[in-house]
């Protein structure tokens, strides 16, 4: 008998793989179950039959159970796999810390759903530009291809703790963590 995928289906697998650490999400390869009406908006709320989920505990638990493969995004469970869509990336980054200075420093973020992830070969920290207006979105992989859109009031502290690299023969400012040297903008694009 196959169950329809619901959202109670979902958190109860989801606490049930999870009592152990975080679930293997990456393991498990159910079948395909469907689409389920549930959303991340760009800010990092999730929806889910267009209503906000508003229990930050039951968010906590889906983004556990998050995985994604290609370009689509799903809650996978040992049994079932269920689409979602997520409208830029799944998780925020609001905060950071840092530990050491220039090419021994370490950022490490935190994110909207409790995970943190210290930038690095492992965790890389990309910056895309609209085209039309030049604006960045900054991101860091927080894990197995999952990132997280890093907020401004953070962009801009990072800010701080950047420098100017020559990356290919040109010069750029970015970021150093993890013995890795970031990119965000070419030195000489930089408002004088």
């Amino acid at each position: 008998m196959i169950v329809k995928p619901t959202v109670e289906n979902l958190a109860q697998a989801a606490r049930a793989a999870g009592k152990k650490g975080p679930p293997p999400v990456h393991d498990w390869n159910p079948a395909f179950c469907g689409d389920l009406d549930m959303r991340i908006a760009r800010d990092g709320t999730w929806f889910y039959l267009g209503t906000p989920i508003g229990r930050q505990n039951m968010v906590k638990l889906f983004a556990s159970i998050l995985r994604k493969d290609g370009d689509r995004y799903f809650l996978v469970t040992p049994v079932e796999k269920v689409g979602i869509t997520v409208d830029d990336a799944p998780f925020v980054a609001q905060d950071f810390e840092v530990t050491g200075s220039g090419r021994d420093q370490a950022i490490t973020f935190f994110t909207n759903v409790e995970d943190a992830a210290t930038a690095g070969p492992d965790h890389p920290i990309r910056v895309l530009r609209d085209p039309a207006t030049g604006e960045p979105s900054p991101y860091v992989e927080i894990r197995a291809g999952l990132e997280a859109l890093i907020d401004r009031k953070s962009f801009y502290r990072l800010v701080e703790h950047a420098s100017h690299e020559p990356v290919d023969g040109q010069s750029w400012f970015g970021l150093w963590s993890g013995g890795k040297f970031f990119p965000i903008i070419p030195s000489a694009e930089l408002p004088g």
